[in-house]
């Protein structure tokens, strides 16, 4: 079994980097119910050294860094980076296609995390987010399912390109781009606002985990609920490249399950309809939709606790959405326009509407979204 130059060096990184943080995180994080000491660091070393044969046994490689992690956390020695070995094995094997094995490792591995969380004697330790694990997993399959999916891509339009060249295929090639394109904005604007939930709902289990138990398990029910919607969102969504279909339901109509969600994770939302209701063009529906998906989830990474108002206005030849918060920007507010309010015009401009989005007097910010709706003919 060869080791690529690279993975021997993520390795020795990894190593080197678990080691020096857990020393440095000793000091201002402790009292620790155990020092670290020597089987600590061979636990450490065993799951770090794994990674030099994550691409060549990426199943084998994630049984032993999770092993090692469950056993390091079983014992309480100090400090979260025992863990990390094991999210970059899952984060590798879903990056190989190995989508099963990386769900079951992920599964595997959150089980026994809040199983040792649930039976512990031992108080969460400061710095310790070993019970906060869920939401890392789903979030290195995402990524791995991502990467491949891109890389996927990549190799296929570069066979179609050189296809192309020689066939003159380029309207085939452009609706591949176009296609892949769609699933990189479904998976952005649907696991962006799930796993965003995820953290909010984690960090309220964490914060009342000793004080509000009954609190607590209510948000980590939530967590595993919203968990199991954004693998169902993710297998949706990829099953449209083995199929004609146009992609999950995603429309105006899945507005309260939407507005359930963003509420129990601590927004207050006041939603409102103006005009007669009627049926709008699929596309139209869907950009509607994922407009106010991205606009609540930008106001829960970045606004803090506020209140939304929602407005959806029926016009005669077009549909009005408007999303209002009375948040403020966090302390290191996100540089540049983001990735999320691109994602909202292009959806916008990509049925012929229009998307104005800032903040709003006095505070808060606001989005507004006009889609025309063709008149049928």
């Amino acid at each position: 079994m060869r080791i690529s130059k690279g993975d021997a060096l993520v390795a020795g990184g990894a190593l080197a980097g678990i080691v020096s943080g857990t020393y440095g995180g000793l000091s201002s994080s402790g009292p620790w119910e155990r020092d670290l000491d020597v089987l600590g660091l061979c636990l450490i070393a065993v799951a770090s050294l794994a990674l030099a044969f994550r691409r060549a046994a990426p199943v084998s490689v994630g049984a032993v860094t999770i092993a090692a992690a469950v056993a390091y956390h079983a014992r309480h020695y100090p400090g979260v980076f025992a863990a990390a070995p094991a999210l970059a094995a899952v984060y590798t094997a879903a990056a190989q296609g190995r989508r099963r094995p990386a769900i079951a490792l992920a599964a595997g591995f959150g089980a026994i995390a809040c199983t040792l969380v649930a039976l512990s004697d031992v108080d969460p330790q400061p710095g310790d987010g070993f019970n906060l694990l869920s939401g890392w997993l789903v979030a290195m399959v995402v990524a791995g399912e991502v990467v491949r999916s891109r890389r996927a891509y990549l190799r296929e339009v570069e066979s179609r390109a050189v296809e192309a060249e020689r066939t003159k295929e380029e309207a085939a090639l452009r609706r591949v781009g176009e296609e892949r394109l769609w699933i990189a904005q479904e998976l952005h604007d649907a696991l962006t606002h799930t796993i965003s939930v995820m953290n909010v709902q984690a960090a309220v289990a964490r914060q009342y985990l000793d004080r509000d138990p009954v609190r607590a398990r209510r948000a980590l029910a939530a967590v595993r609920e919203s968990g199991a919607e954004a693998m169902s969102e993710l297998r949706s969504t990829l099953q449209v490249l083995r199929t004609d279909t146009t992609g999950p339901d995603a429309g105006l109509a899945c507005l309260p399950r939407l507005l359930g969600r963003a509420e129990a994770a601590g927004l207050h939302v006041a939603a409102s309809v103006v005009g007669e209701r009627y049926d709008l063009p699929a596309e139209v529906d869907r950009a509607a939709y994922r407009i106010v998906q991205e606009a609540f989830t930008n106001t829960l990474r970045h606004a803090g606790a506020a209140s939304v108002t929602l407005t959806t206005e029926y016009r005669p030849h077009s549909v009005v959405v408007r999303v209002e918060d009375d948040g403020a920007a966090g302390a290191d507010p996100p540089a540049g326009p983001g990735m999320g309010l691109i994602g909202m015009r292009e959806r916008a401009v990509a049925v012929g509407g229009t998307l104005a989005a800032g903040p709003r007097v006095g505070g808060g910010f606001a989005v507004r979204a006009e889609l025309p709706v063709p008149v049928p003919a």
